[in-house]
């Protein structure tokens, strides 16, 4: 998928876009951005690829992460932090962002609440249609990360692909296309990368 190509229609539908090479300058530029502010993370593999959240802390950020444990407060506080970040499952080089969810958190803070939301995402996040990037975030991240969180589905203990199961331990329950950039969120920011990170 064409990055450039990308991020000009990311642009044109109204997204803050900033490309980088690396994960690394990524990275230090969003650490310098969000220095001392409340920061929330969302689960995301490639945030902890990158080593944002040690980052963020050694900048004095306060920083709310999923991957942690977190009281019902502290989510919230996150969601309504002055920076949040999170990746996406899928990016249409139309433009549209495309998550898949199963408690709510990390799409529900994509939707409203943060000053500044950043969706972070590598270059293997790309496909070149709407429905592709939907089909990459059922059929690739979906299966991943089911995997990754130890769940008994159809997509991790079968064929590592959505079967629209109805197992209690189904991750996938919401899915959010971001069309443009949401009018409760202060400014969302893509950061696309050059790199295979996440999943």
């Amino acid at each position: 998928m064409d990055l450039r190509k990308t991020a000009e229609n990311m642009k044109a539908r109204g997204f803050t876009v900033r490309c980088y090479a690396t994960a690394s300058e990524a990275a230090t530029a969003l650490a310098e951005e969000l220095r001392g502010r409340t920061v929330g993370i969302g689960g995301s593999m490639t945030v902890a690829q990158m080593g944002l959240a040690e980052m963020l802390e050694r900048q004095g950020c306060t920083v709310y992460a999923r991957s942690r444990s977190m009281s019902p407060a502290e989510a919230e506080q996150a969601g309504r932090a002055e920076g949040y970040l999170c990746s996406a499952n899928g990016i249409a080089e139309t433009g549209e962002i495309v998550n898949i969810d199963g408690t709510g958190n990390r799409v529900a803070a994509t939707l409203y609440g943060p000053q500044k939301l950043y969706l972070i995402a590598g270059r293997n996040k790309l496909a070149p249609t709407l429905e592709d990037a939907v089909w990459r975030a059922r059929n690739i991240a979906a299966p991943l990360n089911a995997r990754r969180l130890n769940k008994k589905t159809p997509c991790t203990v079968g064929e590592p692909k959505c079967h629209d199961c109805r197992s209690p331990e189904r991750i996938c329950r919401g899915m959010t296309i971001h069309m443009a950039p949401m009018k409760g969120v202060g400014e969302t920011i893509v950061v696309l990368i050059d790199e295979e990170l996440g999943y």
